[in-house]
């Protein structure tokens, strides 16, 4: 909304903001990743409260983390709940730049530019002043995970299986699945083509590397090809119900992993190249096969899902998916392999070899050694230069979509897509008094860490929900429903998936997930959507009670709009 305001020539008014400094000290230990180090800070940060601050990280830590691996550190800050978070320049910037096709010329004048500043870092540069500090030694991070429906809680890889299966039974309150003990060990069957397979709770049915920085990130996607290469080599591969896919972050990825010769090994285990952008951690991993779907169902399941993202709130990777976990990519082929996440993956075998041997994940988990090698052999300058030489072109998909033209946008009354924002339809130049709120109705309570995806779900669009009903209502079949953050152009679509999340919990409306309200003084239970245009019809204002928390998470311009719109 910010930015939107500013495009339309409107001053954006900050308070200077507080500077917490996280100082770095030692070195990474061997087999641990720059995800873990990121999960690790996203853990600390979230614990000690860093919302509307900037981050700045600093101390001789720093000279060993690379570039690469500080961009997927800062990109979590959302996650962290800060402004932003950032890194000093110093030498590893100037090394970053070269080996991404940057001049000489350009290199020269970020140094000097960055030293006539103040801004550059060395070693020998004193601890700035902070308004706030905390410290971590890298060498205490441990390989990790974060889940299952928040990307601050941290899961130490160790710890992963009694995790998991404590999450089974704890209450939902304390982002459990509160199952009972008849319910632990209900099983569904896949049944595809013949074959029969069964699963049981925190059977991995979504496995996918994906994500704008760890698909961006050497480190981490070498390790990820290495270990599909052993993987691949012992004769492993995933159980058939598990989706596996492969984003990258952009085609120098791909052409770097064909270079290391990885991409046909992690294809052989399932990874292959499937889009580039936005995939499995917004909800575009598309649907579960039926057989899945249906097994998943059949038993209740909390399925899993393991994939290399940033976020993983609840209802936003897939419907038939309650246990979101982030993990690096390495991890997410290893999670693959072994089909579940209810394992103990440092002491039980992730699967059998093709002579029927146990293979420990140890045995398959590359060393930093092979990665460095790896990046210096097969990483060019010149593969950036050709990817983003003609980055504004376009491709021809693209370029043949007809566009009207001039500097207006012409209003099409039947585009499902963009339709003209209702919130200038009734403003005047005159400032409008404030009116006293009362005689209000409570459209929803919510406990706590309501995220900007409960509010406004960005993925999967439910057949059976409002804005899936007004789409069928138009002519639309379920197939092109596409998901909410296509729609954001249409105020129609997104008011009706306000609060529409499939795992939300309003407490008006106890043991429901969904966006279910009741509406007074009828008593009649219904949509949230429903209960506000009511409201909203008789004049009478509405009200949403929240914990801490409320409206964390992903930066979501309709999470604001959209209860504007329900008359909130």
């Amino acid at each position: 909304i910010e930015a939107e305001a500013v495009m339309l020539g409107q001053p954006l008014y900050i308070l200077t903001p507080k500077v917490v400094g996280f100082k770095l000290t030692g070195q990474l230990r061997e087999g641990v990743t720059a995800t873990d180090l990121t999960l690790t800070v996203t853990q600390l940060l979230r614990k000690h409260g860093v919302v509307e601050k900037f981050v700045e990280f600093y101390g001789p830590g720093l000279t060993n983390i690379a570039l690469a691996d500080r961009a997927t550190i800062a990109n979590m800050a959302p996650e962290y709940g800060a402004t932003m978070g950032y890194f000093p320049i110093d030498a590893e910037t100037l090394n970053y730049l070269r080996r991404t096709g940057r001049t000489e010329q350009e290199v020269t004048l970020v140094e000097r530019y960055a030293k006539e500043q103040g801004l550059f870092r060395t070693d020998e540069t004193p601890d700035p002043e902070f308004t706030e500090t905390l410290e971590l030694n890298l060498a205490e991070v441990v390989p990790s995970l974060a889940g299952p429906k928040r990307p601050q809680d941290r899961v130490a890889l160790s710890e992963m299986k009694q995790s998991f299966e404590s999450a089974l039974v704890a209450p939902v309150k304390e982002r459990g699945f509160g199952l009972g003990q008849d319910d632990l060990n209900k099983t569904g069957v896949v049944k595809d083509n013949g074959h029969r397979a069964q699963i049981k709770h925190g059977a991995v049915v979504i496995a996918s590397i994906t994500s704008c920085t760890n698909t961006s990130n050497p480190s981490v996607l070498m390790a990820a090809g290495l270990l599909a290469k052993k993987a691949a080599e012992r004769g492993l591969k995933p159980p058939s119900y598990v989706k596996t896919s492969l984003a990258p972050g952009s085609k120098v990825v791909t052409e770097y992993l064909k270079e290391a010769g990885l991409l046909p090994y992690l294809e052989q285990v399932g990874f292959g190249v499937v889009a580039y952008g936005c995939t499995t951690c917004i909800g575009n991993s598309g649907p579960l096969p039926q057989p899945v779907a249906d097994a998943v169902t059949e038993g209740n399941l909390v399925a899993a899902a393991v994939l290399s993202g940033n976020r993983n709130f609840e209802g936003r990777v897939n419907p038939f998916v309650k246990a979101n976990y982030l993990a690096s990519p390495p991890l997410v082929v290893a999670y693959a392999l072994a089909g579940t996440v209810d394992i103990d993956l440092m002491r039980e075998p992730i699967g059998l070899d093709k002579h029927a041997r146990p293979v420990m994940l140890k045995d398959i988990w590359p060393t930093q050694q092979e990665v460095s090698d790896l990046i210096a052999s097969s990483i060019k300058p010149e593969m950036f230069k050709r990817s983003y030489g003609n980055v504004f072109d376009g491709n021809p998909q693209w370029n043949a979509i007809p566009v009207s033209g001039g500097e207006l946008y012409d209003w099409n009354a039947a585009s499902t897509y963009i339709q003209p924002p209702p919130f200038f339809t009734d403003m005047t130049l005159d400032l409008q008094p404030i009116k006293p709120l009362g005689k209000m109705r409570v459209l929803a309570i919510f406990g706590d860490s309501v995220t900007t995806d409960h509010i406004s779900p960005a993925g999967n669009i439910a057949e059976n929900s409002p804005a899936g009903q007004y789409l069928l209502s138009l002519g639309v079949k379920k197939a092109d429903f596409n998901q909410y953050g296509t729609r954001r152009g249409n105020d129609r679509v997104m008011t009706r998936g306000t609060f529409a999340n499939i795992r939300i919990k309003n407490l008006m409306v106890p043991g429901v997930e969904g966006g279910v309200t009741v509406h007074y003084p009828s008593g009649e239970r219904m949509s949230i959507f429903d209960a506000a245009m009511k409201y909203k019809a008789a004049g009478v204002a509405s009200i949403v009670l929240a914990g801490k928390e409320y409206g964390t998470g992903s930066s979501r311009d309709w999470a604001a709009k959209g209860p504007y719109l329900q008359g909130v």
